[in-house]
């Protein structure tokens, strides 16, 4: 009898305590994080840093003489590039067209650019792609016929630059299930000032912001066989969601190859988004892009330039090994009730379909810390089409003008501490995460539909829980 009575003051004791545990105002389950879910990055790839460094740091499992490289690669990234001749030789050959003067003024601190705050303010990461709708012998689409690829609104010393761009905003609002409003608004571009001449008229012209740099390395390290699992080009299964990879043209191999980074997916590799950056941004040449980006009949060969190729494939090489081995900040307030409801919530109104949380990467990547790693990114890295009022109407190889690479989200709730803005989306049109969730359509319609019906408090918990990542 005394042990039959010992049990029943352990059960009852275990029933008070129960009921007398932190939740038991709300009567909800107590949510818990996945094991190891603060390493977004990996065990090997994640940063402990919340500070606005909190994008600049590399893995500590880097080689003693890839950390070397990490340095070099890092001062060639941060500085300014200069006009040639110039006894900084190393720096020289700036332009003579170009939209900065170092991929830092982009990348601020490695971070995310944004549009400019007030007409004539350059070099703060937004720039317009131009194409026209014909393609070339590889697929992609080609550059309008006078000014190329985009828009150098800058020239060195002594050369008109190609033109301007000026914003202005259409303003409106998205109404929630609850009556609740939010004002979005859309931009319009408006190009002034041509210096050589008129765009063409079947031109379609793209804003593109500059994303912060973390992952880019453990990206391009996830087999390509994971992402195609992801692709339902034909939506068999019925849930209104079709993402597709884009093949576009690698330098390098000159051959077709998944792409992976870019607003459109457009470029295979890091090396090939950087060398083109380089190109494209900073007027530098390399091995992969060895043409000077002048208007079309624009005679540039009094102009000076810093070598042929003005980067050499050694500097390269150290900026893409600086570019591919940024750690990826830890998650911040993961084990969270509220967050861990957002989370949940994450899931349900399905954005967790296209911003794929979890992903292992290869074993094989050329950086061996990124082998293996169990990553939390947040992107299928295919193509969605997002809606009409998301459209630039840009195609780009396979990707068309309502289509768009699911954006990895890892490090989004830190942008405003790196770089004191909280602009999102391709054209940094979203003014907060709230603001992009709304301008989602498209393939993403029924998930921004589900978030809208949420109430106002559980609307909350989504937000916080994607600042946290």
């Amino acid at each position: 009898m005394k042990r039959i009575y010992l049990l029943l003051l352990f059960f009852t004791n275990c029933i008070l305590f129960t009921s007398c545990s932190s939740d038991q105002d709300s009567g909800e389950y107590q949510l818990k994080p996945e094991e190891d879910e603060q390493y977004s990055g990996g065990k090997k790839g994640t940063s402990f840093n919340t500070s606005e460094e909190a994008f600049g740091f590399f893995s500590t499992h880097l080689t003693a003489e890839q950390q070397s490289d990490f340095g070099i690669g890092n001062s060639f990234f941060r500085q300014s590039w200069v006009t040639a001749p110039a006894s900084a030789t190393a720096r020289d050959g700036l332009g003579p067209f170009y939209n900065a003067i170092s991929c830092s003024s982009c990348h601020f601190k490695d971070g995310r650019g944004r549009p400019p705050m007030y007409a004539g303010e350059l070099g703060t990461g937004l720039l317009l792609r131009l194409n026209l709708p014909q393609t070339d012998v590889h697929g992609g689409y080609l550059p309008e016929t006078t000014y190329g690829n985009q828009l150098q609104d800058v020239a060195i010393l002594g050369q008109d630059k190609e033109g301007e761009y000026t914003i202005s905003y259409q303003y409106f609002y998205e109404t929630y299930a609850d009556g609740t409003q939010v004002e979005l608004r859309k931009p319009i571009y408006t190009i002034t000032n041509l210096n050589y001449g008129a765009l063409s008229g079947s031109v379609s012209i793209s804003p593109r912001i500059a994303n912060q740099m973390v992952g880019m390395g453990l990206l391009e390290a996830i087999p390509e066989a994971t992402l195609l699992n992801y692709q339902d080009i034909s939506d068999a299964n019925g849930d209104g969601i079709s993402g597709k990879a884009n093949y576009v043209y690698d330098v390098v191999s000159q051959t077709s190859k998944m792409g992976r980074f870019g607003w459109k997916a457009n470029q295979p590799s890091v090396k090939q988004q950087v060398a083109g950056a380089f190109s494209g941004d900073i007027g530098i040449t390399s091995s992969l892009f060895p043409n000077e980006n002048i208007p079309n009949g624009y005679d540039g060969s009094s102009i000076p330039n810093g070598g042929s190729p003005e980067i050499t494939d050694q500097t390269l090489d150290k900026v893409v090994l600086y570019s591919s081995s940024l750690s990826v900040p830890a998650r911040r307030n993961y084990q969270e009730q509220n967050i861990l409801k957002g989370k949940q919530l994450f899931e349900e109104v399905e954005c967790a379909k296209c911003h794929i949380s979890k992903i292992t990467t290869s074993s094989t990547y050329y950086i061996e810390a990124f082998r293996n790693q169990i990553i939390r990114p947040y992107t299928d890295l295919l193509l969605h089409d997002m809606g009409n009022d998301l459209a630039d109407n840009a195609p780009d190889y396979l990707a068309d003008g309502n289509e768009w690479r699911t954006p990895p989200l890892w490090g989004i709730g830190l942008i405003p501490t790196v770089n004191n803005h909280t602009y999102l989306l391709h054209d940094g049109r979203a003014r907060n995460v709230e603001e992009a969730i709304l301008w989602h359509g498209g393939e993403a319609t029924t998930a921004k539909n589900n978030f809208k019906n949420l109430s106002q408090s559980d609307r909350q918990k989504v937000i916080d829980f994607i600042n946290s990542l």
